[in-house]
């Protein structure tokens, strides 16, 4: 797989800078920006190759950590994200209700649930997933939702990046 240069658009970039300014980790710590950046890759990738909703889930990349209040287990933190969404919804960003809704079922249930029967859910939650090598986890294909992330080609393109 080749590397893409993807850029942020301007919602995203506002989402981010307003996730940055009320952030309570370390900007940089195993859920900060980094994560977020692999996970926007990771994301864009698969939405292109499965038709995924591209704002819901270059959305889902910066939002669904914002709200982290640890690095270690905070079982809350993905519904607190949904919230936070709802709160700058029309102020920081805007998306039709339908793809909101996708929007704050994937940041809601990107750490316990396993898989979701819409496309978009799915690739916001590989997208994450993909990145686990950053805690020297590798991801395993029965953990994935799409038939992309689920390939080996697309587990060792996110590894890799995800290791370094």
């Amino acid at each position: 797989m080749g590397h893409k240069e993807y850029p942020m658009p301007s919602s995203v970039t506002s989402v981010l800078s307003r996730v940055l300014a009320e952030y309570a980790l370390a900007p940089h710590g195993i859920h900060g920006i980094v994560h977020w950046a692999r996970v926007f890759e990771n994301g864009v990738h698969l939405a292109e190759l499965t038709g995924a909703d591209m704002d819901v889930v270059k959305l889902f990349a910066v939002l669904h950590d914002s709200k982290r209040r640890n690095d270690d287990y905070d079982p809350e933190h993905g519904p607190r994200a949904a919230e936070f969404a709802r709160q700058i919804r029309g102020d920081v960003f805007d998306l039709p209700d339908h793809e909101f809704n996708l929007l704050c079922i994937a940041c809601e249930g990107h750490t316990d649930e396993l898989t979701h029967s819409d496309i978009t859910v799915q690739a916001c939650w590989d997208a994450d997933r993909l990145d686990l090598g950053r805690v020297g986890i590798t991801p395993r294909p029965s953990r994935l939702c799409t038939n992309v992330a689920k390939l080996q080609e697309t587990i060792d393109w996110a590894h890799n990046r995800s290791c370094n």
